[in-house]
C-alpha cells in the first residue's frame, strides 16, 4: 500500500488526495463531507438526457422536485436537496430553453415550449423565495450591497442651456447674431404680474456683436427693467472624436471650443420668449442610415418674413430652408405621429424597446410620448407603461391642448385588468393633459386580435378611435377576416383631482369578409369621417354623430384598388382631403389635375362631404417616374402638406439609397408652390411624420432659444416620469425568510415618498436615500439642450450594513421593479466573515423565448444561474470557510509524518 504524505499534511490544514487503490478509496469515502452534485460526471450518466427533461416538462411534470434529488450521503444537511432539486430545476428549464433555438421547431411546439418556460420560471421563483436553506442564501435576482434605481426624475432648474450657436474665440463676432435679431424677453413674477423686455441688437450700433458684448447689452435691459433673469454664455469643451480608416481607429484632435447661451433664472421668475416676427414651422421626423432618429425643422413662407433659417453649428446635409436639426433621445426606435398643440408644442407618438437612459420599461417594448419645445429639446417622455409589449399608431391635440394616444398593447396594461389572450394585441387610447401627465386609460379588445389606428377629438371632450378587429368588438359584430372599427369614448370626471369614468358612447364594426382596416379618422362637427383599404380597395365612409356621439353610417365610397395606403384625411371648407400612395393610375375621382408618373406616387384627392361623386372632385398624383410615397400630411390653411421619399428606382434594394422631400400642394388646382429635398446620413432620408406650427419659426431659431414659456419644472409624480402605473407593485421579505410585504405604487407617489414605503415594508432593516446627481454636459446634436438639469435617484442600502433584506418582482403586469430599473434580489452584505453567503440566480421573470435573440440571452442567464448554485453547493463545504494553514510544519511533526510514512511502508512490503 502507498499513502500519499499529501493526506497526512492534509489532516493537518491540506486537501486530501489519493492513489487509486482499495484501501485509499475505501477511506475516501469514509471521510467524504459533502454528497455528489447533480453535475458530477458519476451523475450526469444516470440522470435523465436533455430530451427526456423537455418530454417531462411539455407533459406538465414540475420543473422542480425534492422528492427526486438523490443525495447519497446520509449526514449530509437538508441544503445539499434542496440546491439539488434546484440545480436539477434549472437544467430542465435549460433543456426547454434549447429546444426551443433549434432549428426546425414548429409554431405549435415553440408556442407550448414558451408557455412551459414561463410556468417554470414562475415555479423556480416560487421555490427560491419559500425554502429554507441553512447555511446559505440563494434570490431569484442578484445578491449586492447597493441597489440604484436607473429610472430618475428630472430636477427642477432655473438655468437652461441652448445648443450652440458659436464656434472658436469667446471674443469673436458671432454669425447668429448677424442681421436683424429682434424678440421679447417676457418675465412673470406672481401676482406682481408680466414685464416685457423688448431686445433689438441693432439698438447696440456698432459695437461688434460677441457673446460678451451682446449678452452684456440684454442683461442691461432686464437690469433696468428690476428682473433678476439674466443670459449668460456656455462654453461646450471640445472632445476627440475616433474615426475607422482600413480597420484602424484613428484619433482625430479636438476641435475648437463652443459656445451656448445659458439662461439663468430664478425660482420667482418664469421667463418666456418671443419674436416680432414669425413664420409657419414644419417638422419632420425622419430615420437616417445610421439608424438615428432625428427632428427637422423648416421655416416656411407662409405666416410672416423672418429673417431668412440659417445652417447652425453640427448640423449635416443642409438644405435651404431648414431651421434646425436634432437627434431624437436614444432609446427611440421609430417616429409614428406627431402633432403640434395649441401653444406650438410639439408633440411625437414613438415606439421604445429599451427605454431611454433614464426611463426603463417594463417589457418588450413600449410607447413613448414625447413633448418638445420648438428648438427640438425634448421637455418631458411619457411611457405607457405596458408590461409584455405595445405600438403606438396614432395622435390627436385638442383646443385646449389635451393629447389623445390610440394603438396596440399586447398583455396587461391597466393593472387589475383581465385580458382575454395575453398573447394578443388589444386597442388602447390615452388622454394626456396639455403638461403631459395621463387623465385616462382605456384598453377594450375583441376576443381575437385588434388594435387602434387612429384617433380624433370630437365635440364635448368625445374621443373617437379607429383600427381594425380580428373579432367582434363589444356591442357589434363581425364581418369576417379583419375587420375595420370605430368607437366613441366619453370621460367624466365628478370633482377636480378625482379618477375619471370613461364609457363606451357607441361602436360601428364594418367590412367586406375580407381584410379591411381604418387607417385615418377626421372629425367634421357632427361628422365622422374614415378611409381605409377593404378586400384591396380604396373605401371612404361618412358617419353622423347622434346628440351623445353615437356613430351610424350614413354613406361610403370605393375610388378603386388602393395599391398602397393611407396617410392622412382632412376636412376643409366643406371638402374631404384624402391622401397616400398608391399604384393606381385611374383611382375613380373625377377631374385629375397632375396624372400618374409611374411606380408608385403620391396622391391627394378632394371628395364632397357627401361623399357623392362630383364634377368638383380633384385628384392631385405627386410623383416621379421612379416610386415615391407619402408618409405623411398635414392640412393647414387649406394647403396640402406632404412628405416622404422620391423618385427610388423601381427595382430599388432596401439598402439603396434615398432622398426624402417635404411638399405644400394647393389640392384644388394641384400646384406645388413649395417643395424641399434632401439627403441623409448614410445616405438615407427616412420621413415618418410631420406636424406645422402656425407662427413657429423665426429668429430664435439661429440663437437656440424656444418660442414661449421655459418649462423649469417637471412632475415628480413616478407615473409620469417613469412607466410605472397605479397599482404596480414589488415585495421586501426578511433576508432570513418570512412574510413578504407589497410596496405598490399609487398615483401620488414620489421617489420621497417610495423612500418611505420601502422602509417600512423592511421593518427599518433598509435605509432608502433620494440621491442628487449632477447635471450632464453633452455637446452637439444630441438634443438642443447642451446642459440636463440633473436626476434623482433612490439608493437602497442595508441599514445596519449586514442583514437587509430581498426584493421580489410583482406579479407579470404589475412588477413595478422593471419600471424602476431595479433589480430582483438581496439587499445587504453579500457573505464576509461569519456570514451567510448569498447567491443571485439573476433570472428576471421577464425572460423569454419570443426570439431569437431572447432565447440567446435567456440560455446565458440560465448558464450563469446554474453556476451560480454550484458555487453555493461549493460554499457549503467544511473547508470552504477554513483559513487554510498555510507555512511550514513543526520540526516534531515532520519528524512524525517521516515515521508514520516509513511504518506503512513496511507494512505494504
Amino acid at each position: 500500500m502507498v499513502i500519499d504524505n499529501g493526506y497526512l499534511l492534509g489532516l493537518y490544514g491540506g486537501t486530501s488526495t489519493f492513489t487509486s487503490s482499495s484501501a485509499g478509496s475505501a477511506l475516501s469515502a469514509a471521510t467524504r463531507r459533502q454528497p455528489t452534485p447533480p453535475w458530477d460526471a458519476s451523475a450526469q450518466a444516470q440522470a435523465p438526457k436533455a430530451d427526456a427533461l423537455v418530454r417531462a416538462a411539455l407533459g406538465g411534470r414540475r420543473f422542480i422536485d425534492e422528492g427526486a434529488a438523490r443525495v447519497d450521503l446520509n449526514a449530509a444537511s437538508a441544503d445539499y436537496k434542496k440546491l439539488f432539486a434546484l440545480y436539477q430545476g434549472l437544467e430542465a428549464l435549460n433543456a426547454v430553453s434549447n429546444r426551443a433555438a433549434t432549428k426546425g421547431v414548429g409554431a405549435a411546439e415553440q408556442a407550448l415550449l414558451a408557455k412551459r418556460f414561463a410556468a417554470g420560471l414562475a415555479e423556480v421563483g416560487t421555490y427560491v423565495a419559500s425554502a429554507r436553506l441553512e447555511d446559505v442564501r440563494v434570490v431569484q435576482g442578484i445578491s449586492s450591497s447597493t441597489s440604484k434605481t436607473t429610472a430618475a426624475v428630472q430636477r427642477d432648474s432655473a438655468i437652461s442651456i441652448t445648443g450652440p450657436i458659436h464656434e472658436g474665440s469667446a471674443d469673436s463676432e458671432v454669425a447668429a447674431f448677424a442681421g436683424e435679431v429682434r424678440f421679447d424677453i417676457t418675465i412673470k413674477r406672481g401676482t406682481l404680474g408680466k414685464t416685457t423686455v423688448p431686445i433689438d441688437l441693432d439698438d447696440m450700433g456698432t459695437t461688434p456683436r460677441t457673446l460678451g458684448t451682446v449678452t452684456s447689452f440684454i442683461n442691461e435691459k432686464l437690469d433696468a427693467a428690476g428682473l433678476d433673469t439674466r443670459i449668460g454664455r456656455e462654453q461646450l469643451k471640445s472632445e476627440p472624436k475616433t474615426l475607422t480608416v482600413a480597420g484602424k481607429t484613428v484619433t482625430l484632435p479636438n476641435g475648437p471650443d463652443r459656445w451656448a447661451l445659458a439662461i439663468r433664472g430664478v425660482s420667482t421668475e418664469t421667463v418666456s420668449f418671443t419674436a416680432s416676427q414669425s413664420a409657419d414651422a414644419v417638422y419632420v421626423a425622419q430615420a437616417t442610415g445610421t439608424g438615428a432618429e432625428q427632428l427637422l425643422k423648416f421655416q416656411t413662407d407662409q405666416g410672416g418674413t423672418p429673417p431668412d433659417a440659417v445652417a447652425r453649428l453640427g448640423e449635416s446635409h443642409w438644405v435651404e430652408g431648414r431651421a434646425s436639426q436634432t437627434a431624437l433621445p436614444e432609446g427611440v426606435e421609430t417616429i409614428r405621429a406627431s402633432a403640434t398643440g395649441p401653444d406650438g408644442t410639439l408633440w411625437l407618438v414613438a415606439d421604445m424597446k429599451a427605454g431611454t437612459g433614464d426611463q426603463p420599461i417594463k417589457g418588450q417594448q413600449d410607447v413613448a410620448l414625447l413633448k418638445l419645445d420648438s428648438t427640438g429639446r425634448v421637455v418631458a417622455t411619457r411611457a405607457l407603461g405596458a408590461a409584455s409589449s405595445a405600438s403606438g399608431h396614432a395622435i390627436a391635440v385638442d383646443a385646449d391642448g389635451r393629447v389623445a394616444v390610440a394603438g396596440s398593447v399586447t398583455g396587461a396594461l391597466i393593472p387589475g385588468q383581465s385580458v382575454v389572450d395575453p398573447a394578443l394585441s388589444d386597442s388602447f387610447v390615452t388622454v394626456f393633459d396639455a403638461a403631459g401627465e395621463e387623465l385616462w386609460t382605456q384598453s377594450r379588445g375583441a376576443r381575437a386580435a385588434d388594435e387602434a389606428t387612429s384617433v380624433s377629438f370630437g365635440a364635448d371632450g368625445l374621443v373617437y378611435v379607429g383600427g381594425r378587429a380580428k373579432s367582434a368588438m363589444t356591442g357589434a359584430s363581425s364581418a369576417g377576416g379583419w375587420d375595420g372599427y370605430v368607437q366613441a369614448f366619453k370621460a367624466s370626471q365628478p370633482y377636480p383631482g378625482a379618477a375619471y369614468t370613461v364609457t363606451s358612447v357607441g361602436v360601428d364594426q364594418f367590412g367586406s369578409g375580407s381584410d379591411d382596416d381604418v387607417q385615418a379618422t377626421a372629425i367634421d362637427g357632427s361628422n365622422l369621417y374614415t378611409a381605409g383599404v377593404e378586400a384591396g380597395r380604396l373605401v371612404v365612409r361618412h358617419f353622423t354623430l347622434d346628440a351623445a356621439g353615437k356613430p351610424s353610417l350614413a354613406s361610403s365610397r370605393d375610388l378603386g384598388v388602393a395599391g398602397g395606403d393611407i396617410a392622412g384625411l382632412a376636412v376643409s371648407d366643406g371638402k374631404v382631403i384624402l391622401t397616400g400612395t398608391t399604384r393606381n393610375d385611374a383611382l375613380d375621382i373625377g377631374t385629375i389635375n397632375t396624372a400618374h408618373s409611374g411606380g408608385t406616387d403620391a396622391f391627394i384627392a378632394v371628395l364632397g362631404s357627401d361623399l357623392t361623386a362630383s364634377a368638383d372632385d380633384r385628384l392631385t398624383y405627386v410623383g416621379t417616374a421612379g416610386d415615391d410615397t407619402a408618409a405623411d400630411i398635414k392640412l393647414h390653411d387649406g394647403k396640402v402638406w406632404i412628405t416622404g421619399t422620391e423618385n427610388r428606382a423601381l427595382d430599388a434594394k432596401a439598402t439603396d439609397p434615398t432622398t426624402a422631400y417635404l411638399s405644400r400642394v394647393d389640392p384644388l388646382t394641384g400646384v406645388v408652390e413649395w417643395n424641399r429635398q434632401w439627403a441623409g446620413a448614410g445616405d438615407k432620408a427616412a420621413p415618418l411624420t410631420l406636424a406645422i406650427a402656425s407662427g413657429g419659426a423665426s429668429v430664435l431659431d439661429r440663437l437656440g432659444l424656444p418660442t414661449g414659456e421655459i418649462d423649469q419644472t417637471a412632475s415628480k409624480r413616478l407615473i409620469d416620469a417613469t412607466a410605472l402605473r397605479p397599482g404596480d407593485r414589488f415585495y421586501v421579505s426578511p433576508a432570513n425568510g418570512g412574510r413578504q410585504v407589497a410596496v405598490t405604487i399609487e398615483a401620488r407617489d414620489t421617489l420621497q415618498t417610495l423612500a418611505r414605503k420601502i422602509e417600512q415594508a423592511s421593518n427599518t432593516r433598509l435605509k432608502v436615500t433620494v440621491a442628487a446627481e449632477s447635471a450632464d454636459k453633452a455637446e452637439g446634436t444630441r438634443g438642443q439642450n447642451a446642459l440636463q438639469a440633473g436626476l434623482h435617484r433612490l439608493t437602497i442600502t442595508a441599514r445596519d450594513g449586514k442583514v437587509g433584506a430581498v426584493i421580489s418582482a410583482g406579479e407579470p403586469g404589475r412588477d413595478a421593479l422593471a419600471g424602476l430599473g431595479l433589480s430582483a434580489g438581496f439587499i445587504g452584505a453579500t457573505g464576509g466573515t461569519g456570514e451567510i453567503k448569498t447567491f443571485g440566480l439573476d433570472l428576471p421573470k421577464t425572460l423569454s423565448l419570443s426570439t431569437p435573440e431572447a432565447q440567446k440571452a435567456t440560455g446565458e442567464r440560465l448558464q450563469a444561474a446554474m453556476k451560480a448554485v454550484r458555487d453555493a453547493y461549493r460554499s457549503l463545504s467544511p473547508t470552504a470557510n477554513t483559513p487554510a494553514v498555510t507555512g511550514q510544519a513543526p520540526a516534531y511533526l515532520t519528524a512524525q509524518l517521516a515515521n508514520y510514512q516509513a511504518a506503512l511502508a513496511r507494512l505494504g512490503g
